[in-house]
């Protein structure tokens, strides 16, 4: 079913589903350091939307492990899912910017094994957040 697009909730969700197509598309395109930075967008989006499922009004921040750790709170099923959550973190800002990179340019520094290592961990979240809507 799709989202409902009268929530916040369900444009954040429509908005996640969307990043992990472009993110699964890119993977085909082999432009893997924007794969990997369009899954760490829809695991992002994903979380916040559980966020704004369970009434937050305002959600702020771009780190996925911290939204996730308010998301999981003292469940440890959830809480498990926090290495992927810390491991798309690190695609946020080095896929994009060649100064965060020692050496050369994020489009020489992903292969294709990280690209959908990525994009495996995303789609992870993103479906396990369809399944949270209370706390």
């Amino acid at each position: 079913m799709p989202p409902d697009l009268e929530t916040e909730e369900g444009r954040w969700r429509r908005q996640a589903d969307e990043d992990l197509l472009t993110a699964r598309r890119l993977v085909e395109l082999e432009r893997y350091y924007a794969a990997c930075f369009f899954a760490q967008q829809a695991a992002e989006k994903a979380t916040k939307a559980v966020l704004y499922g369970r009434g937050a009004e305002s959600v702020r921040g771009h780190s996925v492990a911290e939204l996730w750790a308010d998301v999981a709170g003292e469940d440890d099923a959830l809480k498990a899912h926090q290495a992927a959550a810390a491991t798309l973190d690190t695609f946020y800002i080095p896929t994009r910017y060649p100064d965060a990179l020692p050496s050369g340019v994020p489009a020489d520094a992903y292969d294709v094994e990280t690209a959908q290592r990525a994009v495996s961990l995303a789609a992870t979240l993103v479906t396990l957040s369809r399944s949270l809507r209370e706390p």
